[in-house]
Formats: structure tokens, C-alpha cells, sequence
């Protein structure tokens, strides 16, 4: 332990962690650098600020307080102690509905706020586009803005005290009239009073540098203000009053749409006298699709507020009215709403791709010119890119002139990293020649403080170095931010990954094989980091279990790039940092879909367990839950499944063998069917029958040795439906498609016996060699099948999902992969496309449950909801995940994070339901984790129908 550490834990209350996995969790923020820090610590309190900053002032280490993570100019990175304030100095201490005011602590999420305040029909003015993460110490720290700025302006609009600690101890309440003033300050402004006059852009979203006009005694000399955007170089934050605004009873959205992004920003300032609450911008190549959306190469967001929705949608209309616009629509309704602004709030994790999938990055993510002057900006922006021959899609909040972008720099490269600097300078002069701000939302940090003097000049930035003198004279604060700042082009966080591509087992398809492209994927947004989930979203259950944040996508991400780098993490593959965070990741794919760059952790940990474990012995749950289907297809064939049942009842036998498999004690062991689904469907006959589509019928493990009742209600159904079910072939070799028992005499003599698996367990695992020979052995059964049109119906989700994705990208080698992925269908899926006119039963009841993780993520619901509407079940299904996701929630030491995950929305959504409600779940997982956490039997849709056919 070194003598700061010891310090550290000897003055201070809260966690102090100067181990791999902290540090590795706080290199990086969402900008393009990276700093390894010696420490962090997580404050209680302000006592527990003022001791941190006692010692590494005894130490001469500096300090960083960091929020969210979220900032895009590198200014919540540093290489001494990191202040983590999310994990208790993030309460909001009291609400003022009279005075319209809040006081809140730095960590505190914004939409922790906004929810507290909607009850008084207030919120909070500024709404970043990551408001479900960001905090608010770290928007005091950029002067953060969002998209109802042109109404509510910035953060330090709305900033009215602030309680602050300098780097020398000094506890200081900041306000108007020079409150709170530390000596010399005060001074230092009256000997510049003609260049703070005078040597500030007056544009709306002016972020850039110190705000030390607003020490103008014509503008309140107001020091809490002037603290805003300050990046944590001035002092630090532990307390603030905020005030709040009434927000409009009813809201209605314009979306009007442009021919291109010029003819969207020269109209956003017309629009401006007619009072809207945002004017935010966007162009076709951010938009996955334009469903939706009005016709338009671009488009205007422009939103209206009113006591009635008649009254916003009124002026809604006049906003259309006084638009000339290719086409536009206005909705009123919230969840349409929602859906729309979802699409531009995802922007900002869209961006960072490219329409051809190739990265892009920040660097220029938000400099602003006058609103009047957007259209011209745009025009020489787009010369300059041209020039040096870069690609970036703007967007953002053209009613403010503020313009987002990630560009396509070659970061990799030192011919790369040159270019990036001289577009930077380049660019940094255009920004200036049209009136402008080099940052106009997130702030300097290292990404633009280099160029603050094109923008100030040589003498406003050493009166900036003066004000950091007077706050800040020991430098201990954040040094290298906004004065004497680190080249723009230096501590960037590529620099430290390999550049030879890894040897790995996945295809990574999107990635071009590599695994470092997969991996920095992930740019720190940290869309995983919310604490609750929207609509029928997943990601990140792991995290809103614990709050921990090694155990986000984000955090696992981080610990990846960290191996790869080989500077923090330095055993590689054989990580116990990596393998830890990995451990309580659920494989639930949501991040596959609810992450806005489509980081896919479940694929990237099967990976790091398949390398972790390579040529050692593996934890006991991986071969008793990783061979399920081995262990189910033996007690089959030797028809002990009543044994396995009546040893399993036995609590003392159970205990035994669950501690021998590495189960958790607190499971109970599902029970093995005394009829498998095949052996039933020979029983029965085992050929198709009728004369419609053939489909072919999937036997899941799940399907066959413990839920069959599944899928004897699927061949019910689908037979209803007129279609013709046959299972797949059991023999390699020559079999017949259509019999599901290939029991020819020519088969027999020639072929091989062997059931289909999607190898879901060996992956979710790490037993990639084996999912791979599993795999293989599968499409040799399939090839009769992949010679003819039949879709393949999958029941269970989670293989649907593995059979969709992980065949094709583990067996990236073999055609047949692609071939039966693409044949695969969900349930609902098969009746819609080949049973087109078929009616299904009406059920007429309301349904309740969860959109099954893996079916969010990969497969889709869409067909789901059009089949549950048309039997007549009602409501939505939640979002979230069940939590015990295959063999996750059974392994030993998981429990407790399982049964929190149900809680998050599985649960409530079932104690919730009114009398009668359906309760569905289609994964076995689901329908476990209902049955031993509230005893309630969950069933699947197919089971649902086949139950009213009679």
C-alpha cells in the first residue's frame, strides 16, 4: 500500500480504491483520451472532499471529480485521485415548489430531479441528451445545455448557490455580489473590466473558457455563475441550489421536414420569435429509418408548450405554418413523442458510426456560431471536411447555433493523428471567423483548450491562467484542463491498443474480425448506466442490481480495452479483474440492441471465458449447466427422469449435488418431463399432416426435457393454422425431411444418429470449441432441411437468438451457418408470414409478463404484439430482464443480483396485474424465475392459444 493510499483510508469515510479494476474503470470518459489514475475515491461528504483534498495537497497529487463519466472533451480523466461522487454524495436534499428551487448534491442524476419535481409541475431547464446518467456537479462543471435551451437556457441559467471547497481547504458558498469570492478575485476583474466587456462572443451557447464576464458588475458580479463551466479546475463541488421552471401542461412536437441540413439550419433562427421550447436538428444519415418521420433529407425537432394540448398543438401548427418545409407532422401524443425524441437522443451514440459501419469519433462534438449564421457555418464546414478528405454527420441544436459531429479521424495512425490536428486548428479558426465558440455545450478540456487563443487571444487566456492562479495557486485541480492544457493530440485512447488485429474465436462481422474495433465500440456514453428502463428496454440489468459500475457495459468495456492495452491489466486473457466484472453479466444481448454502437458484452464474454479458461479447469457450473443438454438427452435415454425427479425432492441429496454443480443453494431444480417433446411427437405419429407451408419445428433442450408442453401446444396451433409441422432430421447421413424420425431403411444403413442443438449453453459458458463441434454436428442434421424453403420455428427465445447470431458468427467459416440463420422464425413469426390468413383464437384477456431479453435484443417482438392483438390479449409486456437468463441466475453467488433483476420489473409487473391477467412468458428462464420467486406460472403464447382451440 502506498503512503497516499494509506492516507487516503486512514482520513477519509467513503471508499478508497487504488486497485486495478477502480483505476481501470475511470481511465476514460467519452472523449478520445485516456489517463490511468493512482486512485479513486467515492466521498460520503463534504468532510470526506476536504480530507481527500488535504492529503494529495500533502502528496502534490492532483484531483479529478468526476460525475457520470459522460464528458466528451476529456475533462472527467486524470492521473492522480478521481473523486467519484455517484455512489453517495448523490442526493437531492430538498425540493422548494414555492421558491422554485432544489438543493442537490454533485452526483445526483438529472432525471433522479426531473422525476421529484414533475410532482410540483416543475423541472429542470437544461436536459442533456444522456439526462438518464448525467449528474448534475458535472453539468455545473461544462455548463451543460440540451435541447430546451433556446427556452431555458444553460446550466448556469439555472445555477443560483453553490457550495464549494478550494484546493487549499476553504469552504466557500458562491452567489451574486461577489458571495463567496475567494481574495484576489475580485481584484483581478476590476483591473479587466474593458476586456471582459469586450472579449466575450455573445451567442447563445458560449461555453468556452472561464465565465468571467459574469463577475461584471452590471451582471450581478455573480461568482456562482462564473464557476459554471469551470471543469473542476477552480474548486469542487459539494452542495447546489438550483432553481427550476414550470413545465407546460401539455406538450405537442413539429417535425418538420428539409430537403438537406442547410436548408434545416438556415430556418431554425426564423423560428426562434415564435417561442418554441427546442429547435433541434438532424439528417438522414443519423436515422436508422424514416419510418415515422415526414419526408425530408433533414429534419427540425421543434417543440411547443401550452396549458391544453389544444393550445401547444395550436402552436405547433403555426410553427408548420411559418416553416417552409418539403413536408412535417405534429404529434401530440406522449408516447409518439417519446418515440421521436428517442431517435434523437440516440444520436449522439449513432454518430459515432458511419453509414458504412466504419468509426467515427469526437473531437469537434460541439462548437456553436450564431443561430443566424448556422446555414453558412454548415456550408464552410462541410468544405473543410472535403478538404481533408473526412466524413461527419452534424446534428443537434440548431435553434442555439450548436452543432454536434464524429468524424471520421484516423486516430490509429500517426498520419491519422496529424491530420486530426490540422483539421483542429483549421476548423477552430472557421468557428471564430463566423462569431463562434469552440465549445458550445461540453466544455474545453483537452479536446479545444490548446486552441482557446484563436478564439480569445494570447491575453483573455492568461487572464484565464490568473483566475486559476487565484482559486487554484498549487495547480492541484485538474491540471491540464482549460489553462496550460495537454496538446490536443496527446493521451489519446487508441494509442495504447494493439495494432495487429487479436486472435480470437467469434467473426465479429461487424468489426471486420477485429476484436479491438469490437471493443471500441464502446465510446463512454453510458446509455448502460441508468437506473430504470424504458418501455421494453433491457440493458443494463447487472448494473441497476448493484449500481456498481464494473458491473455496466460501460465498466466491462472499460476492463477490456485495459487488457488489450496490457498497461493496468497486464496478464491479458487471464485477467481476475476482467473475469469479475464479466461474472455478473446476465449474456441478456440487450446492450446488442439498447446500446446506441451495439456493444454485444454477452458475445465479447463468451469470448474472454473461452481464452480465461483455455487449458484449465473450468468453475463446476460450467459443466453442469454448460452440458445441460447432454445430462437432459442421458436421463432421457435411459428414462430416469422420474429418478433424477424423486433424488431432487430430497432436500439433503439436492443440497449435495447443487454444491457438487455449482448451483446456488437457493434454487430449486426444475424437474425433468416424463415425456420428452420428440418421444411424444413419434408417439403421435411423428410425420406432418394437412397440406399447407411445411415448417420445421425446433426441439430446444429447454422445449424437449422440460417444458414440452410448449411444444406440444405449438404443433396444435400451428396445425390449426393449416400448416404442416415436421421436426428436424435425427440421423447424419440420408434422412427425409418431413418425417422428424428419418427412419428409412437407406438412412439407417448410411447414417448417424444425433439430435439438433443451437449450442446456447457452451456458449454462454465460454465453450466455444465445443458450441463449435455442437454446431457443426447440428448442420450436418440440417442439410436436408437447408435444401428446401422450410422455416425453421424456434420456441424458445434465447436459442432462437443463439441460432440467429451465434451460429453464424462462431462458424463464420461455413455457409450452412448464414443459411439456417436466416431460415430461423419465432413462433409468432412463422404463423404471420405462412398462415397469413389464419384467425387466431380470442383470448379477450389482459396479458402481463416480460419481452423475453434475448427476443428485444436480437429477434424483434413486432410479430409478437400483432399476434397478441389479434386473440384479444391486451397491455404490454414489460421490459427488463427475468434475471435468471439461462445459467446465470442457477450459478452459485448469483442469487441475490437474479432475484434483484426480477424485481426491477418482472415482479412488480405481475403483482400489479389485474385479476385474470395472462401471465406470458415464452423463455424457460422466465417461467423458472416466475414460478420459484412469486410461485406464479407463466406460460407461453403458443400454450395460451392452443388452450382455447378447443
Amino acid at each position: 500500500m502506498t503512503d497516499l493510499e494509506a492516507a487516503l483510508r486512514r482520513a477519509v469515510r467513503g471508499e478508497v480504491g487504488f486497485d486495478t479494476t477502480s483505476r481501470a474503470l475511470t481511465t476514460m470518459d467519452a472523449s478520445n483520451y485516456r489517463r490511468v489514475p493512482l486512485g479513486v475515491v467515492a466521498p460520503r461528504d463534504a468532510d470526506d472532499v476536504a480530507a481527500v483534498l488535504e492529503v494529495c495537497r500533502e502528496h502534490a497529487v492532483p484531483v479529478v471529480a468526476r460525475g457520470g463519466g459522460t464528458s466528451i472533451a476529456g475533462q472527467a480523466t486524470g492521473t492522480g485521485v478521481v473523486l467519484d461522487f455517484t455512489r453517495h454524495m448523490n442526493r437531492l436534499v430538498g425540493i422548494d415548489p414555492q421558491a422554485r428551487t432544489a438543493v442537490v448534491q454533485p452526483g445526483l442524476v438529472l432525471d433522479r430531479l426531473q422525476d421529484a419535481a414533475a410532482p410540483h409541475g416543475l423541472r429542470f431547464g437544461p436536459d442533456p441528451s444522456t439526462h438518464s446518467r448525467c449528474t448534475l456537479g458535472g453539468m455545473i462543471g461544462n455548463n451543460s445545455c440540451g435541447s430546451h435551451s433556446v427556452a431555458w437556457g444553460t446550466t448556469a441559467d439555472s445555477v443560483r448557490e453553490l457550495s464549494v471547497l478550494t484546493a487549499r481547504g476553504r469552504r466557500l458558498r458562491l452567489g451574486q455580489e461577489w458571495s463567496g469570492a475567494p481574495e484576489g478575485l475580485r481584484g483581478l476583474v476590476d483591473g479587466e473590466l474593458a476586456r471582459l466587456r469586450t472579449g466575450f462572443p455573445d451567442l447563445p451557447r458560449r461555453i468556452s473558457g472561464y465565465a468571467l464576464d459574469a463577475l461584471l458588475p452590471e451582471r450581478g458580479a455573480d461568482v456562482a455563475r462564473s464557476f459554471c463551466g469551470s471543469e473542476g479546475t477552480l474548486g469542487v463541488l459539494t452542495e447546489a441550489v438550483v432553481g427550476l421552471v414550470e413545465s407546460p401542461r401539455a406538450r405537442a412536437l413539429a417535425v418538420l421536414g428539409y430537403a438537406d441540413e442547410a436548408g434545416a439550419a438556415e430556418a431554425a433562427a426564423g423560428l426562434l420569435p415564435l417561442g418554441p421550447l427546442t429547435v433541434e436538428g438532424m439528417a438522414v444519415d443519423l436515422v436508422p429509418s424514416t419510418e415515422g418521420l415526414p419526408r425530408g433529407g433533414a429534419w427540425l425537432f421543434v417543440e411547443t408548450g401550452g396549458a391544453t394540448e389544444g393550445e401547444a398543438r395550436a402552436r405547433a401548427e403555426a410553427v408548420v405554418r411559418a416553416a417552409d418545409v418539403v413536408d412535417a407532422l405534429v404529434v401530440t401524443d406522449p408516447g409518439g413523442q417519446r418515440a421521436l425524441w428517442r431517435i434523437r437522443e440516440d444520436a449522439s451514440g449513432t454518430a459515432t458510426r458511419m453509414p458504412d459501419g466504419s468509426e467515427a469519433w469526437p473531437g469537434w462534438e460541439d462548437c456553436a456560431v450564431p443561430p443566424a449564421r448556422l446555414g453558412g457555418y454548415l456550408r464552410d464546414f462541410r468544405r473543410l471536411l472535403t478538404a481533408h478528405e473526412l466524413r461527419g454527420t452534424p446534428y443537434g441544436h440548431f435553434g442555439d447555433g450548436c452543432i454536434h459531429v464524429r468524424i471520421d479521424f484516423d486516430l490509429l495512425s500517426a498520419d491519422g493523428v496529424a491530420r486530426f490536428r490540422r483539421f483542429s486548428e483549421e476548423l477552430a479558426d472557421v468557428v471564430v471567423a463566423h462569431g463562434g465558440s469552440l465549445s458550445g455545450e461540453h466544455g474545453d478540456g483537452q479536446a479545444r483548450a490548446e486552441l482557446l487563443p484563436r478564439m480569445y487571444g494570447a491575453e483573455t487566456v492568461a487572464l484565464f491562467e490568473r483566475a486559476k492562479a487565484v482559486w487554484d495557486p498549487d495547480d492541484l485541480l485538474n491540471p491540464g484542463m482549460l489553462v496550460r492544457p495537454a496538446p490536443l493530440d496527446a493521451n489519446l485512447r487508441f494509442s495504447v491498443l494493439p495494432r495487429e488485429p487479436v486472435d480470437v474465436e467469434f467473426g465479429y462481422p461487424s468489426d471486420g474480425g477485429d476484436f479491438s474495433a469490437a471493443v471500441r465500440r464502446c465510446v463512454g456514453v453510458a446509455k448502460c448506466r441508468t437506473t430504470s428502463v424504458s418501455g421494453t428496454g433491457v440493458m443494463c440489468p447487472s448494473f441497476r442490481a448493484t449500481g456498481d459500475e464494473q458491473h455496466s457495459t460501460r465498466g466491462r468495456a472499460r476492463l477490456l480495452h485495459e487488457m488489450l492495452a496490457g498497461e493496468l491489466v497486464t496478464d491479458g486473457w487471464r485477467s481476475t479483474e476482467v473475469r469479475d466484472a464479466l461474472d455478473l453479466c446476465l449474456s441478456c444481448k440487450g446492450c446488442r440492441s439498447d446500446c446506441p454502437v451495439e456493444v454485444d458484452m454477452a458475445t465479447y464474454k463468451a469470448e474472454f471465458l473461452h481464452h480465461h479458461y483455455a487449458g484449465r479447469r473450468r468453475p463446476a457450473a460450467h459443466y453442469a449447466m454448460g452440458w445441460l443438454p447432454v445430462w437432459l438427452r442421458w436421463a432421457a435415454r435411459t428414462r430416469t427422469a422420474p429418478v433424477v425427479n424423486a433424488l431432487a425432492a430430497v432436500r439433503p441429496l439436492a443440497a449435495v449435488a447443487k454444491r457438487l454443480g455449482g448451483i446456488a443453494g437457493e434454487r430449486e431444480v426444475p424437474r425433468l418431463a416424463g415425456e420428452t417433446f420428440s418421444r411424444w411427437w413419434r408417439r403421435r405419429g411423428g410425420r406432418p399432416t394437412g397440406g399447407g407451408d411445411l415448417v420445421v419445428l425446433w426441439p430446444d433442450t429447454f422445449t424437449e426435457h422440460l417444458s414440452p408442453s410448449v411444444g406440444r401446444a405449438a404443433v396444435r396451433v400451428l396445425e390449426a393454422a393449416g400448416l404442416r409441422v415436421a421436426l428436424p432430421p435425427t440421423l447424419r447421413g440420408r434422412a427425409v425431411v418431413g418425417d422428424g424420425t428419418s427412419r428409412s431403411a437407406l438412412a439407417l444403413l448410411t447414417a448417424r444418429r444425433g439430435q439438433v442443438c443451437c449450442g446456447l449453453t457452451y456458449v454462454s459458458t465460454g465453450q466455444l470449441d465445443r458450441a463449435r463441434a455442437v454446431m457443426r454436428r447440428t448442420l450436418d442434421l440440417m442439410a436436408p432441411v437447408l435444401e428446401t424453403s422450410a422455416p425453421v420455428v424456434v420456441l424458445e427465445p434465447s436459442c432462437a437468438a443463439a441460432l440467429r447470431t451465434d451460429l453464424p458468427e462462431l462458424l463464420h467459416d461455413d455457409p450452412r451457418a448464414a443459411r439456417l440463420a436466416a431460415r430461423v422464425l419465432t413462433f409468432a413469426e412463422a404463423l404471420e408470414r405462412h398462415a397469413p390468413d389464419w384467425t387466431p383464437p380470442q383470448v379477450n384477456l389482459p396479458a402481463v409478463g416480460q419481452t423475453h431479453c434475448h427476443q428485444h435484443a436480437v429477434l424483434g417482438d413486432a410479430a409478437d404484439r400483432r399476434l397478441r392483438e389479434s386473440a384479444g390479449l391486451t397491455g404490454e409486456l414489460s421490459g427488463g430482464c427475468c434475471g435468471l437468463a439461462g445459467n446465470f441466475g442457477f450459478e452459485a453467488g448469483h442469487y441475490e443480483v437474479s432475484a434483484a433483476c426480477a424485481e426491477d420489473q418482472l415482479l412488480p409487473a405481475v403483482h400489479e396485474a389485474p385479476d385474470g391477467a395472462v401471465v406470458l412468458a415464452d423463455g424457460f428462464s422466465c417461467r423458472t424465475q416466475l414460478e420459484q420467486l412469486a410461485g406464479v406460472r407463466g406460460r407461453h403464447l403458443a400454450e395460451v392459444l392452443a388452450q382455447r382451440l378447443a
